[in-house]
């Protein structure tokens, strides 16, 4: 499906080593639906290398390698760094990532918006200069430990964390997995023909205080049926019914 919040979001790679975090970030990507992969390094073997990430060749094969962060946020109308913060004297609005993720999808569904997210080195993050090129700075709230001093996490999972928050709520993949509704017209019928079976197996006249038709009605919109959902049921209790029916008949 395609939704503007994938088509203006990049995710620069800044002086990554690894070639498996590399394509870890590449499968993420291919995960959430993002495509844009920009890389900055001077270490050529690690990104070729990367080339095979599992489910994520289209990534790797459209990302793009820059010599210098500038060059990588040139089109960019909003850069964010990420940063596990520390000790570091920051120079930035600093936001934690829910916050951030809604700066950066208003954004995104601007006017020619465009958002660059830059992650850093996995040893030593984002430098004081890659950092001067962003707008603000966004960090992923961690539990923190005693006996680490600053808990960080691996490039590829803080990737898709971020890229998490944001289709998180942004409708990107809204019908993808999930049904329609069924309309109020096919609920009343599952409850007319519930109210019947009750009806038929008695049990309306055993529990008379929890079987009036408001009740009933009120119990099948409570289940959110879906428009896949209502030939099941109905054609369940009608089973129940015939069955019901055939018994009380002998």
């Amino acid at each position: 499906m395609s939704h503007p919040l994938l088509e203006r979001v990049v995710v620069v790679l800044v002086r990554a080593r690894n070639s498996n975090n590399i394509g870890a970030v590449a499968r993420a990507m291919h995960d959430f639906g993002f495509r844009d992969l920009r890389i900055v390094n001077e270490y050529r073997v690690s990104f070729e290398t990367a080339r095979s990430a599992v489910d994520a060749s289209a990534v790797m094969a459209g990302a793009k390698a820059f010599e210098s962060v500038a060059e990588a946020v040139a089109d960019c109308t909003l850069v964010v760094g990420t940063t596990a913060v520390g000790e570091r004297a920051l120079e930035h609005p600093l936001h934690a990532l829910v916050e951030a993720g809604a700066l950066i999808k208003a954004e995104a569904a601007s006017d020619n918006g465009r958002v660059a997210l830059l992650f850093g080195s996995e040893k030593t993050g984002l430098s004081n200069t890659e950092l001067s090129y962003c707008n603000f700075l966004l960090t992923i709230p961690m539990y923190e430990h005693e006996d680490v001093r600053h808990p960080s996490m691996n490039l590829g999972q803080a990737v898709a964390v971020c890229l998490y928050e944001l289709v998180r709520t942004a409708g990107v993949h809204t019908g993808v997995g999930v049904r329609e509704a069924a309309a109020a017209a096919e609920v009343e019928r599952v409850a007319t023909l519930l109210s019947e079976v009750l009806e038929v197996t008695g049990y309306k006249r055993r529990h008379p205080s929890n079987s009036s038709e408001e009740q009933i009605r009120r119990l099948v919109v409570r289940m959110g049926l879906s428009a896949v959902d209502v030939p099941v049921w109905m054609g369940v209790l009608r089973q129940m019914l015939r069955k019901a029916t055939s018994e009380s008949g002998k």
